[in-house]
C-alpha cells in the first residue's frame, strides 16, 4: 500500500486529511470547512514537505 493521503469527514462535518503508511495514520490535519481546502492542504504538503526543516527539540 505504501504512503497515501486520505480525505475524510469528521463527526462535526469538517474535512480532514490523514497521511497513512501501510494503513497506519502518521498524522491528521486540522478540520477544513470544504473538501477543496483539504485538497489544497495535500498539494501544499506535497510541494513544501520535501524541503521542510527538521527541528530537534529533545
Amino acid at each position: 500500500m505504501a504512503h497515501i493521503f486520505e480525505i475524510h469527514k469528521d463527526k462535526s462535518g469538517e474535512f480532514r486529511v490523514r497521511f497513512k503508511y501501510n494503513a497506519e495514520t502518521i498524522f491528521s490535519t486540522e478540520g477544513y470547512s470544504s473538501k477543496a481546502s483539504a485538497q489544497h492542504a495535500i498539494e501544499s504538503m506535497k510541494k513544501n514537505g520535501p524541503g521542510a526543516e527538521i527541528v530537534d527539540n529533545s
